[in-house]
């Protein structure tokens, strides 16, 4: 008889497993989500996308505002009789009381090599840190941060100038597979966790300001920094007090000229100098309330010699 799972998750990124879940055959009793959160200028109350793709699959759905001291989510998740509980970025930590209660116990789904980039944002982390590769893996849950036994895991090169958004997508789709694969063999007891090894690292929740270009830093992690805001928050500058932002951009070849920040067209393209004697060539930009542009439409746009600034 294939396992009862209760899955926890909230984002895009934990969609992929849990329709994973469903297509294996896995019933999947109750999907507990983040409450409905506002967005957007009007603030509208917009539900996560874990919730929609369940309420659109009539799966029942739980979006408790805390999990400690919750005796009504207790005794759903009593009442769903989970012979396990997958969790897939749901963005909270669990409470003893939550990870005791399956008897296959808790299986975290953790987009990165464990345990490097152990938190939040290991997508993200990874391509800031400029690694040649990451992951997925399965790990057993505990009351540490991704502490927990790994059970399987699977590397993934990172592609020249690959987003975040797109290998957020590749690595949640091997998630999903991996998570099917770690019920299947604790179902038939064939799987066991194995500790943790290497030196860990931890990564933040990203950050709306974590968006700020500083022009100070070399051309090569400006292009990271990018690659990993894409598609959220992004990357962005100012020009004369307006707000331009960074849509696309590579290292130049050559290094920068004048103080970090400095506009100039070189070779049909805007350049800006960057730190370290390095400059960045801007392919793409979108100023406020405008149309995207290329860097060469922009400057004529503009009066050059300009400079871009961290703040208005």
């Amino acid at each position: 008889m294939t396992a009862r799972v209760v899955y926890f998750g909230t984002p895009d990124f934990a969609v992929p497993p849990l329709a994973a879940l469903v297509a294996a055959g896995f019933p999947v009793p109750l999907v507990v989500t983040q409450p409905d959160r506002p967005v957007g200028r009007h603030a509208a109350l917009r539900p996560s996308a874990v919730a929609s793709w369940s309420a659109a699959r009539g799966l029942p759905l739980e979006k408790p505002e805390r999990l400690r001291d919750n005796a009504a989510l207790r005794e759903a998740l009593a009442a769903a009789r989970p012979a396990a509980i997958a969790v897939v970025a749901y963005g909270r930590i669990f409470p003893p009381d939550l990870l005791s209660i399956p008897p296959l116990g808790c299986v975290n789904v953790h987009a990165s090599l464990l345990p490097r980039h152990r938190g939040a944002s290991p997508v993200q982390a990874a391509i800031l840190a400029g690694d040649p590769e990451t992951g997925v893996a399965t790990m057993r849950m505990e009351e540490g941060l991704d502490t927990g036994p790994v059970y399987l895991e699977r590397r993934v090169p990172i592609g020249k100038g690959e987003t975040a958004g797109a290998l957020s997508s590749r690595l949640a789709a091997i998630g999903g597979e991996l998570l099917v694969e770690t019920l299947r063999g604790l179902e038939a007891g064939t799987l066991s966790p194995r500790p943790q090894r290497g030196e860990p690292s931890l990564c933040r929740p990203i950050r709306r300001e974590d968006a700020a270009a500083d022009w100070t830093r070399p051309a090569e992690e400006l292009a990271r920094r990018l690659r990993a805001f894409t598609p959220w928050p992004g990357l962005f500058t100012f020009l004369g007090g307006e707000r331009v932002k960074i849509l696309a951009a590579r290292p130049a070849s050559a290094g920068g000229e004048g103080e970090p920040g400095d506009l100039r067209l070189e070779g049909g393209e805007l350049v800006a100098s960057a730190g370290a004697g390095t400059a960045l060539v801007l392919e793409r930009l979108q100023r406020a309330g405008r149309n995207p542009v290329t860097g060469a439409e922009l400057a004529r746009s503009i009066r050059l010699p300009a400079r871009f600034q961290a703040s208005p």
